[in-house]
């Protein structure tokens, strides 16, 4: 088993004319799949069952999350949390061989209550812990509602406090709903994915398709660490962000006794790649003092655990991005990182047209989601392109978007999205 790391260049080639370039390095990572044993699973299902969830919801949850039971191994581990104003273990953390049992006790959930997310995380959190070494640990996290009797600030708390852990939190939001700030806190800082089931028939499909994600993984507690050489720097805002599977705002911590450049990523599957685009300014004395006209202008690795053999803190092999001064220089961008970059500019016009709906300027939110949309178009979303050009179209109307819109367009934001099949 080792990492799969490759390193592109927005434009590999820099113009000796300007003392000065800015460059996007998108850098892919997946794990490489040997004939190691993959690690078993221990999954927390955190499910909602206050009095919101009555009726329809509750029992399409209750159905979706025995199916899921029925296409995990005997080798997995499952515990079940379920939350209201308060937390309460459903069952206890254990391994998969009495699936009858366990779907017993599921189907046993009753809707009441409140709603408390942090106190389910909280559960969570204890039962994946019995369990540290040897296992993909990950935990899915269904609500349809505000937290209204929990912490919000908490929840964000214990999102940091898995990741620490190893462990991954995926959110699912039921419904519209759901505080879509709340649920990308928690998925963001948990390393996951944020969903949203929005009518009941989803939810078997939308716990089958995380299932699959998480079956993939073969590597966790993944960190990508950069090396700079002198004379290439970060951009100052927002360097680096991930842009698929999901687009988020990755963290940066710079060591100060050697300037490496940590950031954490996660689990690492072997069908999906996690991308990620590091954003630099390359001052070209590098070129002079080096005495050559191709030079590295980032070093990457990626430390990992292997989880199937009970291993920390591996290192893959150093990737370099190297850039060439070119006499003859002619802008030439790579078509594979220019989608990159398209999808986290989507992503980020995208929050640029929220913070404005949510100060009231409706105008300036639809201007941005018109950027969105034309930013989407350029790089094949059509999906995406459609939901936020119609929504611009609305704001421009002197209509506001409703809960069901505003969460259609952070999910297109974030990621291409499959069309629902009718």
């Amino acid at each position: 088993m080792q990492v799969n790391l490759s390193a592109q260049l927005s434009d590999r080639f820099l113009d000796p004319k300007v003392s000065s370039s800015q460059r996007q390095v998108a850098l892919s990572v997946s794990a490489l799949v040997s004939q190691s044993q993959q690690a078993p699973l221990n999954l927390c299902l955190v499910l909602d069952q206050s009095g919101s969830m009555a009726g329809k919801p509750l029992d399409t949850v209750k159905r979706a999350a025995c199916a899921l039971v029925d296409q995990m191994s005997y080798q997995d581990y499952i515990s079940v949390v379920s939350f209201d104003h308060k937390a309460r273990i459903i069952v206890e953390h254990q391994l998969v061989d009495r699936a009858e049992s366990i779907k017993e006790k599921i189907q046993g959930l009753r809707s009441a209550g409140g709603t408390a997310i942090d106190e389910g995380m909280k559960l969570a959190l204890q039962e994946l812990s019995k369990l540290k070494t040897g296992v993909v640990s990950q935990a899915f996290i269904l609500t349809d509602g505000e937290n209204e009797h929990g912490d919000n600030q908490r929840c964000l708390q214990f999102a940091q406090l898995a990741a620490e852990y190893g462990i991954t939190l995926h959110t699912l939001g039921f419904g519209d709903d759901w505080n879509q700030n709340v649920l990308e806190q928690i998925a963001d800082a948990g390393n996951g994915a944020m969903c949203h089931i929005q009518t009941p028939e989803q939810a078997a499909g939308e716990f089958s398709r995380l299932l699959q994600r998480i079956q993939s993984v073969y590597l966790t507690n993944a960190f990508l660490e950069l090396a700079l050489p002198s004379h290439v720097r970060l951009a100052e805002l927002k360097p680096i962000a991930q842009v698929s599977p999901d687009a988020i705002e990755l963290p940066v911590q710079i060591h100060p006794t050697n300037n490496l450049i940590t950031v954490r990523l996660g689990d690492l599957m072997h069908d999906v790649e996690r991308v990620v685009i590091v954003n630099l300014y390359i001052d070209h004395q590098i070129f002079s003092q080096a005495n050559q006209h191709s030079v590295p202008i980032l070093t990457a690795q990626v430390r990992y655990d292997l989880p199937a053999d009970c291993q920390t803190d591996l290192l893959s092999s150093p990737i370099d991005a190297v850039a060439t001064l070119a006499e003859d220089f002619k802008p030439g961008l790579d078509p594979q990182v220019q989608t990159h970059i398209l999808a986290l500019a989507k992503y980020r016009q995208t929050q640029l047209a929220e913070t404005k709906l949510n100060q009231g300027d409706r105008l300036g939110a639809a201007t941005m989601l018109q950027s969105a949309a034309k930013t989407a178009l350029q790089m094949g979303d059509q999906h995406a392109a459609t939901v936020l050009q119609t929504n611009a179209t609305r704001l421009q109307s002197g209509s506001d978007l409703n809960d069901a819109e505003r969460k259609q367009t952070r999910m297109v934001s974030k990621t291409v999205l499959q069309v629902p099949e009718e």
